[in-house]
């Protein structure tokens, strides 16, 4: 466990300079905003489309990890669905719901994308870009779908679903599984500068989840907000780590799926959050704890994971 923590203390590093960086008066706030608008339309999209274009996808059983993952997900977002009387009596307001339901089910590309580099190369890196690619859509779908029912926001399915259809990172997704699949041949002048501006992604990308911590909202967290710091976690990872050794992984593929399951939640849900109606301080004071607990609690999951991978 040492050496893990040792790591991925480099990706974590980077992620309290973008908290302080934020803090920091002689840069400007606004500065903040305009990076990242930059990370979803344009570093985050080239990264995906040149890892996955340049993926060998014969070597990483891609129907067996889209079952594990896709399926994984969708029994997590049945369970928390099934729940809401649970909450409903407990005195839980539908907002708060969607916050928690959001929480436990989105997880953040950029620190797993920049963990699978460190820890295990290029073809783990290629393996947590595929399984972005396929549970970008669901993850949407099933957390806007929720906020559509429980937030009491106004705006229409038709609207966000066209969002999805034209999110930029599904679109370098499907454009890097294209040209790889189809064997379509870039201009190499063209593909070198993808993937220099892709080089710069997850730098750039951990800073701005640093950046977006609301340090402040954690500080007083109400009793709730550990409810979804456990089920995304853990009880995420032992799902789809069971369903992914179920499905036959072992070595460095299972190791990456436990550790893809284990990141914290993404940032992005609490726009959607303020978009839709739903309780958005509730979000950032869980996804600042849950990325300050995992970094803890990664290294447990691949630890424990570890016996299972060499079966």
């Amino acid at each position: 466990m040492p050496a893990i923590f040792e790591s991925i203390l480099p990706v974590f590093l980077l992620v309290v300079l973008g908290a302080l960086l934020k803090r920091w008066r002689l840069i400007d706030r606004d500065m903040w905003t305009g990076l990242e608008q930059l990370g979803f339309f344009v570093l985050f999209p080239s990264l995906l489309f040149t890892t996955l274009a340049r993926a060998e996808f014969a070597g990483m059983a891609a129907g067996d990890v889209a079952l594990g993952s896709i399926g994984s997900l969708s029994l997590i977002a049945l369970l928390l669905g099934l729940c809401w009387p649970l909450f409903r009596a407990a005195g839980i307001s539908p907002p708060t719901y969607t916050s928690v339901f959001q929480t436990s089910t989105r997880w953040n590309a950029f620190i797993a994308l920049a963990i699978a580099e460190k820890l295990y190369g290029a073809q783990s890196l290629a393996l947590v870009a595929l399984v972005a690619t396929l549970i970008i859509i669901p993850i949407n779908l099933y957390n806007i779908g929720v906020l559509v029912l429980f937030g009491g926001g106004t705006r229409s399915l038709g609207t966000f679903a066209r969002k999805i259809l034209t999110n930029p990172m599904i679109i370098g997704s499907v454009l890097g599984v294209a040209v790889n699949l189809l064997g379509i041949h870039i201009y190499a002048p063209l593909m070198q500068t993808a993937e220099l501006v892709a080089d710069t992604s997850l730098s750039l990308g951990l800073i701005m989840v640093g950046a977006g911590l609301k340090l402040a909202d954690a500080l007083r967290p109400r009793p709730l907000v550990f409810l979804p710091v456990v089920l995304k976690l853990l009880f995420m990872p032992l799902v789809m780590t069971g369903a992914a050794y179920a499905l036959g992984m072992r070595g460095e593929q299972l190791l990456t799926i436990a550790m893809g399951a284990s990141v914290p939640t993404a940032m992005n849900g609490y726009v959607l959050a303020k978009q839709m109606g739903g309780d958005a301080p509730f979000y950032a004071a869980v996804a600042t704890l849950q990325t300050i607990a995992s970094f803890f609690t990664i290294p447990m999951v691949l630890a424990t994971t570890a016996y299972l991978a060499g079966g």
